[in-house]
């Protein structure tokens, strides 16, 4: 994929005035402009502790971006990721390789691959992983073969079976298999998908592109040797006014249970996901719908928008996921990338810039309208000292302090309950428009209201100089209610250079109230604020960086700006341990 570094929220706006900006030069485009001013080729890089992670994967320096080609594969987690050995910022592109018994503790290895070809000499981009029969795995990617960023797709196979972690990968002198034909336009060409093998006995996969605005996820078809590829008459899908579509990603889910399912499956009781990121929008959409295997078609359900408005797999900074069938634990697992919302010459300064998500397990909701997600079990592990709170009631403009515990590295669980829905404030028709991040602006966590806002504050400082809230709020429309959650980075950090980006992040819970309960999960994690409402229904990640609040001068509070009461009905928080990533 190519990298626009966020720089304003830009996706809320129509399209003409997204032209605007970007004929005016408001978009960074990292992708196009390497700082070889800033480029590091010494290993001696101050590397700054100050907002690092500590349970969240990230090397120990340099920049990093998309998961690529994630897989399971003989009781191995492997992890190839966009990694720039050379600096703090996008460029020199490689695919770095880690691999992991549980998804949480990391052993980096070389990089896998890396451009030293003809069919990727100007780059290594995103791809996926596949395993084929007889348990071979294959890498498929995107290289780049010239300046103009002409891209194809290339595949690669491990060097020695025999090797556990499969150090070691080799690309074939017979790429690239896939080159663009006349009608596609060969710069927006990339990222192909875990390949599926159809019930006529060819693999198919998915190239994500765009024409004339218009997105869309290219299909072509190889018989069962996977070496020969030819385009198939129509796309899977595409959707006008969209964009370029990057990161395609393409699966079953299951309609009876959480199970994951292998990619090529396709019997009964099932859905499909269609998964791309919007290059555009920087966020990950997704829709639900039926895979025609006849005609090679996914249509969409009418549940589903198949636009900028859809759902989104997280409502914050987390873009370019994959997912990939974990079949030793009968499961899928999504992985994703966070990028900076900090400066580049601070990124540059403190030696280091991106972070991936904690992974998630994924699955269908009951209600068949969109997909669930919670972290792995695994990161239970890390869980040290706890602290527990209950049957705490919190009045309109109180909060509770959780003590105990080292808040800066935490993960808190908590359920809120309230008594009535009477209070909820009514919807605003002239908000019925806007995305739902620009109406957690107007309604932010110190805008008094009936029922919420209430929530957490993380990364609090002492007098509340600066903090990042996690709330809901809930509204009242014509015949039903409106739950709105929060990820507030606004008032995050006092540093105010202008290009930092500080976000209201924000979307809407599709919840049964009818138990008047509302749950909330935050891993926090120093810059790192990754929220899951109503169990996963609803999912925030935020990138914050606070000056007071850092390390044990961070404070944690429970809070309640709205007229109803709220119940802390059960908080439990852990102090979190680091996670082993080398």
């Amino acid at each position: 994929m190519e990298i626009l570094r966020r720089s304003s929220s830009l996706w809320v706006l129509p399209i003409l005035l997204l032209c605007f900006f970007i004929n005016n030069g408001v978009f960074v485009d990292a992708s196009h402009k390497v700082y070889m001013h800033l480029q590091s080729t010494t290993s001696h890089v101050d590397v700054s502790k100050v907002h690092r992670t500590g349970y969240h994967f990230q090397p120990p320096k340099n920049w990093i971006n998309d998961p690529n080609g994630p897989m399971y594969y003989n009781g191995v987690y492997h992890l190839f990721y966009q990694y720039n050995p050379k600096g703090a910022i996008w460029g020199n592109i490689v695919w770095a390789h880690s691999v992991s018994k549980d998804l949480i503790n990391w052993i980096p290895l070389e990089p896998a691959i890396y451009p030293s070809k003809v069919f990727d000499k100007y780059g290594t981009w995103s791809g996926s992983a596949t395993i084929l029969p007889g348990n071979k795995p294959v890498i498929l990617y995107t290289g780049i073969v010239d300046a103009n960023k002409t891209q194809v797709q290339n595949y690669a196979i491990p060097a020695n079976m025999s090797d556990p972690y499969l150090r070691k990968w080799i690309k074939p002198d017979n790429n690239p298999l896939i080159v663009a034909d006349k009608t596609i336009n060969k710069s927006q060409f990339r990222d192909p998908t875990t390949a599926w093998m159809g019930r006529d006995g060819n693999w198919r996969i998915l190239v994500g592109s765009v024409r004339n605005h218009r997105g869309k996820v290219i299909m072509y078809k190889s018989n069962k040797n996977f070496m020969k590829w030819t385009k198939a008459k129509h796309p899977l899908h595409s959707a006008p006014g969209t964009g370029n579509w990057e990161c395609p990603d393409f699966f079953p889910v299951s309609l009876k249970n959480k199970n994951g399912l292998d990619t090529s499956y396709n019997g009964k009781d099932i859905k499909h996901v269609l998964k791309v990121s919007f290059d555009v929008t920087r966020f990950d959409h997704y829709t639900v719908g039926t895979y025609d295997t006849k005609k090679d078609k996914y249509f969409p359900d009418n549940t589903s928008i198949d636009g900028w408005k859809g759902l989104r797999l997280d409502y914050g900074n987390y873009y370019a996921s994959k997912t990939f069938f974990d079949n030793g634990k009968n499961r899928r697992i999504l992985l994703g990338w966070a990028n900076e919302s900090d400066t580049v010459d601070n990124d540059v300064r403190k030696g280091w810039a991106g972070v991936h998500p904690i992974p998630r397990k994924i699955w269908l909701d009951p209600s068949g309208k969109q997909l669930v997600q919670w972290p792995v079990q695994e990161l239970e592990t890390l869980r040290k000292k706890k602290v527990q709170l209950n049957n705490k009631k919190l009045n309109k403009g109180e909060k509770v302090e959780i003590k105990g515990i080292t808040v800066a590295q935490a993960d808190v669980e908590v359920i809120f309950s309230f008594t009535s829905l009477d209070k909820a404030e009514p919807f605003d028709p002239s908000w019925a428009d806007l995305y739902a991040q620009d109406v957690c602006a107007i309604k932010g966590s110190t805008v008094q209201g009936g029922l919420g806002p209430f929530g957490l504050l993380t990364l609090a400082s002492k007098n509340l100089e600066e903090y990042t809230p996690v709330f809901f709020r809930i509204f009242k429309t014509h015949d039903k209610y409106k739950v709105l959650m929060c990820s507030d980075a606004s008032r995050s950090s006092l540093k105010n250079e202008t290009t930092m980006y500080k976000p209201s992040f924000a979307g809407y819970v599709d919840v049964d109230l009818a138990d008047k309960k509302l749950s909330l999960r935050s891993l926090i994690d120093h810059s790192v604020v990754e929220s899951f409402g109503a169990g996963g229904k609803t999912c925030i990640t935020s990138r914050v960086y606070p000056t007071l609040a850092i390390f044990d001068k961070a404070h944690l509070f429970a809070f309640n700006n709205g007229a109803e009461r709220i119940t802390i009905e059960t908080l439990n928080a852990w102090s979190m341990a680091n996670a082993k990533l080398h």
